[in-house]
């Protein structure tokens, strides 16, 4: 459409192949269309030969093609199956005392020291409830005055009241968030009667290191500006119990409430810093990649391990092992081989809002965003009728201005394709705001990742002084990017608006449409014939349009 191909076009993804139908076959199996899951494997594992004989035999590509999807779909419809686990007799039950053992497999951050949340895996019961065991669930347990809140992997004693998650709860509850992490129970209104097993010793390694991580932010900032310090250790540990209020409120209405979750921003900056860093002492390239790989994943497993965040990890691990391998990098292969491997060993959690929000705009940006800037830049540059050679300082300085707007225009619109439908999905909240606020405070929060993650290599290191002067200098960023984010919701009209689906199904619906006419036109390289740029963004617009109820 431009004239000459853009860079980022052409990538093959050849476990797209694997990971998009085994996707819809989890789609069907929530839907309800539940076939026998022994049923359902052995025609899977049937498929599968055929498209390996058909592979191997036939020059055409679709019988193949057919066989092999076919299999996938019915694959994932029987995983869904098997991960859920749901027992249906459970629904018509009404809420009852039990008397259980928790093997604890997450904790929830909170400020209540006398509270503990979490998820948690059914060990052992009572006799007559013996079909729980297996099944995860959801505990809200009281602590006792000087009891230690649990940590991961310990397994412990509790009696609480136990009642069923529903099967479609609604949109945009907690409920939903239970039910699309594969949690099939509650035990609430509990308190833990013993520890029947201690944690394991690396995950009390975690927790302590987390407290100390706490205190390391909150050196020099803590007794003076809290409120700054529980931003700062809500922005680095994912800890969003730290955050006000009216905190939650302005940035979840700005559409930058995705900084307070430790995801790709956070994790792509701490590993280009301790790559930076391993860097400068002259690590050679394998001690380099094993020390910098298993930073990371310490830095991810002390915070929690949200899924978001190992995530993330998974598809920087992968980067730099292309790196590592002196193999070109395929964003888009990386992308789809973390989206396999999520689909493999956690299915459920594709249903969640995190997964369909980070992947959703990770593969807009690669598929528009990328292809788009490429396009915008080769089509005018400032100066391109000059030599390089003979630019001066204002002449680069233009045109680096230029790529720079260039780039962060169309992958703000990629984005915004995802965002302002799963905005509207899982918040019920329009913010057309979040473009323009994103654009300033994505740079900013770079700044006090790094700066917050400098501050607690120098901690752990014992130099307090600099810890408290980076956490000084962190505080003052998210000083002005709060100010900022205040003016920005409180002083300017429509920065967002109250909005919900007409029907639940119409966000997931578009929000897959949407992927497929990125994916179509990237494999048809956005030519005008094929409609160019339009289809996604018209997709968008006419779902805005039609599709919700405002206010």
């Amino acid at each position: 459409m431009f004239g000459m191909l853009p860079r980022s076009l052409g990538h093959r993804a050849p476990l797209l192949w694997l990971a998009l139908p085994y996707a819809a076959g989890l789609v069907a199996g929530r839907c309800g269309v539940n076939l026998p899951v022994a049923w359902a494997l052995g025609v899977a594992l049937a498929g599968a030969v055929v498209a390996a004989c058909a592979a191997w035999r036939s020059e055409k590509r679709w019988p193949w093609a057919l066989s092999l999807s076919a299999a996938l779909l019915l694959a994932g419809d029987a995983s869904y199956q098997l991960h859920r686990r749901r027992l249906p007799e459970w629904d018509a039950l009404p809420a009852r005392e039990a008397r259980v053992s928790l093997r604890i497999d997450r904790v929830f951050a909170q400020g209540n020291a006398h509270r503990v949340t979490g998820l948690a895996t059914v060990t052992q019961t009572e006799a007559h409830l013996r079909e729980l065991v297996g099944q995860s669930v959801y505990f809200g347990l009281n602590l006792r005055t000087g009891q230690a809140a649990p940590v991961r992997s310990a397994q412990l004693a509790a009696v609480g009241v136990l009642q069923a998650v529903p099967e479609n709860p609604p949109a945009a509850t907690f409920e939903r968030y239970l039910a699309d992490a594969g949690v099939n129970f509650r035990l609430t209104r509990g308190r833990m009667l013993a520890e029947e097993r201690a944690p394991a010793a690396y995950y009390r390694f975690c927790a302590a290191a987390a407290e100390r991580f706490e205190a390391i932010l909150g050196a020099g900032i803590a007794e003076k500006r809290p409120a700054l310090a529980g931003v700062l250790r809500a922005m680095l540990l994912g800890q969003t119990h730290e955050m006000s209020d009216e905190q939650n409120r302005l940035f979840m209405r700005s559409g930058t409430m995705h900084l307070f979750a430790i995801s790709g921003l956070h994790i792509s900056v701490i590993a280009v810093a301790l790559y930076a860093g391993l860097g400068v002492l002259r690590l050679p390239r394998w001690p380099r990649f094993l020390a910098s790989t298993a930073i990371l994943w310490l830095y991810v497993d002390i915070t929690g391990a949200a899924p978001s965040a190992v995530r993330a990890f998974v598809m920087v691990a992968l980067v730099e092992t292309a790196l590592l391998v002196r193999r070109p990098v395929n964003p888009l292969a990386t992308l789809a081989a973390a989206t396999a491997a999520v689909l493999v060993f956690a299915p459920l959690q594709f249903f969640t809002a995190s997964f369909q929000m980070s992947y959703g705009i990770v593969a807009a940006l690669l598929l528009f965003g990328l292809p788009l800037s490429e396009a915008w830049q080769e089509r005018w540059r400032p100066f391109a009728w000059l030599p390089a050679a003979t630019w001066r300082w204002w002449h680069r300085g233009a045109d680096l201005a230029w790529s720079w707007l260039t780039a962060a225009v169309a992958l703000g619109l990629g984005a915004s394709l995802v965002s302002l439908i799963t905005g509207v999905q899982f918040f019920r909240l329009f913010t057309p705001g979040a473009f323009f606020a994103n654009l300033v405070l994505i740079p900013a929060s770079s700044l006090v990742i790094l700066g917050g993650f400098g501050s607690l290599v120098a901690g752990l290191c014992g130099l307090t002084s600099l810890a408290s002067l980076l956490n000084h200098g962190s505080a003052v960023v998210l000083w002005l990017i709060e100010a900022g984010v205040r003016q920005f919701v409180d002083g300017m009209p429509g920065v967002f608006f109250a909005a919900e689906f007409r029907a639940p199904w119409i966000g997931g619906a578009v929000h897959a449409a949407v992927l497929a006419a990125c994916l179509a036109g990237y494999a048809g390289k956005w030519e005008a014939k094929r409609g160019g740029w339009w289809p996604p963004c018209a997709l968008v617009a006419l779902a805005l349009l039609f599709g919700v109820k405002w206010g």
